[in-house]
C-alpha cells in the first residue's frame, strides 16, 4: 500500500489507529509467524501505510515489541473470586487455558527465532507484556487466602507464589495445546496447595 495517510474514506486517528495497527500486527504474527512479520505486511493488513507506522514505531523490532504486549494482554480477565483458594487457582488456570492455548503453537515456534535474533528471554517478553502486574493476580488470590486462613504467609516464597504459573506455562509450551482438566487439578491439588497450606491443617478443599 503506497499511501502517505489513512484513507479519507475511513480516517482513523489516535488510539483507534494504533489499536488497529497492533491488531493487524498480532493477526499477521499468528498467521505468518516471526519471519512473516514485516512492516509492509502489517501496513497492508491494517489498511494503512509504512509512514503511518514509522511515525509511531522506529523499526520492526519496536513494532514487534508493541504487538506482543498488545496480543499477550488480550483475553485477560478479572481476578477470580470463588471464595476458596483452590477454586480461585483452578479458575485462574481455566482462564489461562482458554486465552493462551490458541496461541501456544505460535509461541513454541516463534520464540526460538525471536530469541536468537533479539537475545531476549521468555522472561523479558513476559515483563514487557505485563510489567510488575505479571504476578499481581496470584498475589491478590494469596492475600485473600491468607486472610481466610487457607495459606501460611511464611510459606509464600517467590518460587512458591509462581509455581502454578510456571508449571502451567511449561506444559503449555511443551505440548502446544490446552492442558486437560486432570493436569490443571494435579497442579493445584498435588503441588500447590500442599506447599501453601498452614502446617497444622490440611490443604483446603474447594
Amino acid at each position: 500500500m503506497d499511501l502517505d495517510e489513512e484513507s479519507t474514506s475511513r480516517r482513523r486517528r489516535g488510539q483507534e489507529l494504533e489499536d488497529a495497527i497492533l491488531q493487524a500486527g498480532w493477526d499477521q504474527l499468528l498467521d505468518a509467524g516471526y519471519n512473516g512479520f514485516t512492516i509492509d505486511a502489517v501496513a497492508e493488513r491494517a489498511g494503512t501505510s509504512r509512514s503511518v507506522i514509522y511515525r509511531r514505531w522506529s523499526d520492526r523490532e519496536a513494532l514487534l515489541d508493541a504487538t506482543l504486549t498488545f496480543g499477550l494482554n488480550q483475553g485477560r480477565r478479572a481476578v477470580p473470586d470463588t471464595g476458596t483458594l483452590r477454586g480461585d487457582v483452578l479458575q485462574l488456570l481455566h482462564d489461562a487455558n482458554a486465552s493462551r492455548a490458541p496461541i501456544a503453537p505460535l509461541l513454541s515456534v516463534f520464540m526460538g527465532a525471536y530469541f536468537a535474533d533479539s537475545g531476549r528471554t521468555f522472561e523479558d517478553v513476559r515483563y514487557r507484556a505485563f510489567g510488575v502486574r505479571s504476578g499481581a493476580t496470584m498475589d491478590t488470590i494469596l492475600e485473600r487466602a491468607v486472610a481466610r486462613g487457607e495459606a501460611d504467609p511464611d510459606r509464600l516464597t517467590p518460587r512458591v507464589r509462581s509455581v502454578v504459573v510456571d508449571l502451567f506455562r511449561h506444559d503449555l509450551l511443551m505440548t502446544a495445546s490446552a492442558l486437560p482438566e486432570e493436569k490443571l487439578v494435579a497442579i493445584v491439588d498435588e503441588v500447590f496447595l500442599p506447599l501453601v497450606a498452614p502446617r497444622d491443617r490440611p490443604a483446603a478443599e474447594g
